[in-house]
C-alpha cells in the first residue's frame, strides 16, 4: 500500500466563504469547529481569495488560521499569490495614483470586483501575509501557477527565480512594474491554442518541471462553455498537461478539492453536492 502523502489542491475562492468551508468539511479537512482536521496532509490554494464575494478578508484569515495548525501536526497548508492578491495590495498601496499606463488602481481594483469590506479590514499581518506569497510550486510532478498566462517567463528562468523577482517588485513602490505585472496577469488561456498552447504548456514544463500544470484563475465553465453549477471535477486538457481547477465559486459553482495524483494513480478528484 502507498503512504505517499496526499496533496489537495482548491482553486479560486473569491470570498466564498461558506462554500469553501462545506468544501473543508466534506474533504475531512477541517472539523465541525472548523478547526484543521488533515493531519499530515498538504492543502495547496492556488490564490484569488478575495474580490467578488462578500467574506474575502474572512477566508484569507481561516487559511492563514489552518496554515498554523496543519504546520503543529506535521501537515502543510499553502498558497500561491493570485492576481487578485495583487490588485488588492495595488489599492491599498497606490489608490487613485495613475501610472504612465494610464490605470488608476483603485478603479482597476473596483472594476475586477473589488470590495470595500475586503480593504477596509486588511491589517499589516494580511498585508505581510500576501506579499511573501509565492508565484509558482513544484509539488510532486505538478507546477502550480495561478494562472494560464505566459507571464511567469518573464519573471524568471527558474522558480526560485520567479518567486524572488515577484516578492522583490512587491516590496517596492515602483508603479508602473506593478501595473505590467497586473497586466501580464490579465491574460489567460495560453495553453488552449491548439498546437501553440500545447507547446507552450510543453515549454513551462521543460523550463520550470513536472509533468502536467495545475492553475485556476480562468474558470473552468467560461473555458467549457457550460453552466458553473454543471462543473464538479478539474478540466483537463492540452493531451493531459494541464489541469485547471477553477470551479467558478463566485459564479455559482461549488467548487470541489483535487488530490494530486501520484505516480500511475489515475485522476482523484473529491467531488462536492451542490450548496
Amino acid at each position: 500500500m502507498s503512504t505517499t502523502q496526499r496533496v489537495y489542491v482548491i482553486g479560486d475562492i473569491h470570498g466564498q466563504l461558506q462554500k469553501l468551508l462545506k468544501l473543508l468539511l466534506d474533504a475531512h479537512l477541517i472539523d465541525a469547529s472548523h478547526a484543521w482536521s488533515g493531519g499530515q496532509t498538504t492543502l495547496w490554494f492556488m490564490g484569488d481569495f478575495v474580490d467578488r464575494g462578500p467574506d474575502g478578508i474572512a477566508v484569507m484569515n481561516l487559511v492563514m488560521r489552518l496554515q498554523q495548525e496543519a504546520a503543529q501536526v506535521g501537515g502543510n497548508v499553502s498558497s500561491l499569490l493570485g492576481n487578485h492578491e495583487m490588485l488588492l495590495l495595488a489599492a491599498y498601496r497606490f489608490g487613485r495614483r495613475s501610472t504612465g499606463l494610464g490605470s488608476n488602481f483603485i478603479t482597476r481594483w473596483k472594476q475586477n470586483g473589488g470590495n470595500r469590506k475586503d480593504i477596509a479590514s486588511l491589517t499589516p499581518r494580511h498585508l505581510e501575509w500576501m506579499a511573501q506569497l509565492p508565484a509558482m510550486a513544484l509539488v510532486e510532478d505538478a507546477l502550480l501557477l495561478h494562472a494560464d498566462a505566459p507571464l511567469y517567463l518573464k519573471y524568471g528562468g527558474t522558480i526560485e527565480e520567479v518567486n524572488a523577482n515577484v516578492r522583490d517588485l512587491l516590496r517596492h513602490s515602483d508603479a508602473l512594474a506593478w501595473e505590467e505585472l497586473l497586466e501580464d496577469f490579465a491574460r489567460r488561456g495560453v495553453f488552449l491554442s491548439g498546437i501553440y498552447g500545447l507547446e507552450f504548456a510543453e515549454r513551462y514544463l521543460k523550463q520550470f518541471g513536472g509533468k502536467r500544470l495545475v492553475h485556476g484563475h480562468t474558470p473552468i465553465n467560461t473555458m467549457q462553455n457550460c453552466s458553473p453549477n454543471k462543473v464538479h471535477a478539474p478540466w483537463i486538457y492540452a493531451d493531459d498537461l494541464c489541469v485547471n481547477v477553477d470551479g467558478g465559486l463566485f459564479l455559482g459553482g461549488s467548487g470541489f478539492v483535487y488530490q494530486l495524483p501520484t505516480t500511475n494513480d489515475a485522476l482523484n478528484t473529491i467531488q462536492t453536492m451542490s450548496l
